[in-house]
């Protein structure tokens, strides 16, 4: 039999695994033009909760009792497809199975030579493209000066913090743990980090790692935490909001600082995005990504959860903060 999970119920706040249902199906068959993939390692990524909401986004919503999906690394195991033989491994969007079917269309061939196969759900893949599009499309660091990212421990955030050192700039991170600070500034190689979890003054201790001020905020949390940055935000200063996963489980709008006044009052840009607005420019960043990688310029954080029944846990640890670095599913 085949394992598949699906959305068994809309969360109300945070998600819990009664929201989902592992249910088991046929081994599917392949027609001719069609491939069989298994799959190898499956992404878990905090945009996936405003897909299980009924709600408008960039994206739509996953239906009731229906399979839930991401990006997935999978294994040819069987062809009818002359562009795929049996051994090759293909990243690409994909449904939560085990086993599946596809043409192999918008499938991305992937080398295990090159780098671990986990990596092209992560530094190599849509993590790695956002965190390099987000800085240096919107951000346009310059060296000398100061970023500062929160979430930083997390998938997109660690990376983005390695690429702003890349550039010459000092960097500050903002995560929840003292391990977490510890592993940004020992091993991912930040400037500084802050605990805000511990912190009682976040606007005074951004200035106090910020000497210079913040010329770049790359924002992964929202709430208080960016309240605290924004006060801190020089002149001309740029906030790129990739994510605001403070906020993806609360039930009602929140209120807080306004930001008109510091955006006026520095002439600051602040600036949303998704990844896929930069699609053209992909080969791009990936050509850059590698080198940086093959170089040791860029170092690969993972958090692995082995079994394809812990697909929806691991999902849910993403939101008590439990991942360094990229959140992945080994099968």
């Amino acid at each position: 039999m085949n394992k598949t999970i699906i959305l068994n119920s809309r969360p109300i706040g945070k998600p819990q695994l009664s929201d989902f249902k592992l249910v088991e199906e046929e081994m599917p068959k392949i027609t001719e033009g069609e491939i069989l993939l298994k799959a190898k390692f499956v992404s878990v990524d905090p945009y996936l909760r405003g897909r299980m909401s009924d709600a408008k986004s960039y994206v739509p919503p996953f239906e009731l009792q229906k399979l839930m999906g991401s990006g997935l690394v999978a294994e040819v195991t069987e062809s009818q497809n002359e562009k795929f033989k049996v051994g090759d491994f293909v990243s690409g969007a994909l449904n939560w199975k085990e086993f599946q079917v596809s043409t192999g269309e918008n499938l991305l061939k992937i080398d295990d030579s090159v780098a671990p196969l986990s990596n092209y759900l992560g530094v190599l893949g849509m993590t790695g493209l956002t965190a390099y599009f987000g800085l240096t499309e919107i951000g346009k660091p310059q060296k000398g000066e100061t970023i500062v990212v929160s979430g930083a421990a997390g998938a997109v955030g660690s990376i983005v913090g390695q690429i702003g050192k890349i550039m010459g700039c000092r960097v500050v991170g903002i995560a929840g743990s003292d391990e977490k600070v510890d592993l940004l500034k020992s091993k991912i190689g930040f400037d500084e980090a802050i605990n805000y979890n511990t912190t009682e003054d976040m606007t005074n201790a951004i200035a106090e790692a910020c000497p210079n001020g913040v010329d770049v905020y790359f924002d992964n949390v929202g709430g208080e935490i960016s309240d605290a940055v924004h006060a801190n935000i020089n002149r001309l200063g740029r906030v790129i909001n990739c994510g605001a996963i403070s906020a993806y489980n609360d039930t009602s709008v929140l209120t807080g600082p306004r930001v008109e006044y510091f955006l006026i009052k520095k002439s600051a840009l602040m600036q949303g995005f998704i990844v896929s607005n930069y699609a053209e420019k992909f080969p791009e960043g990936i050509k850059h990504l590698s080198k940086w990688l093959s170089e040791g310029k860029l170092t690969s954080t993972e958090t692995i959860v082995e079994g394809f029944e812990n697909i929806p846990q691991a999902f849910i640890d993403l939101f008590d903060g439990k991942n360094n670095g990229k959140m992945i599913v080994k099968i």
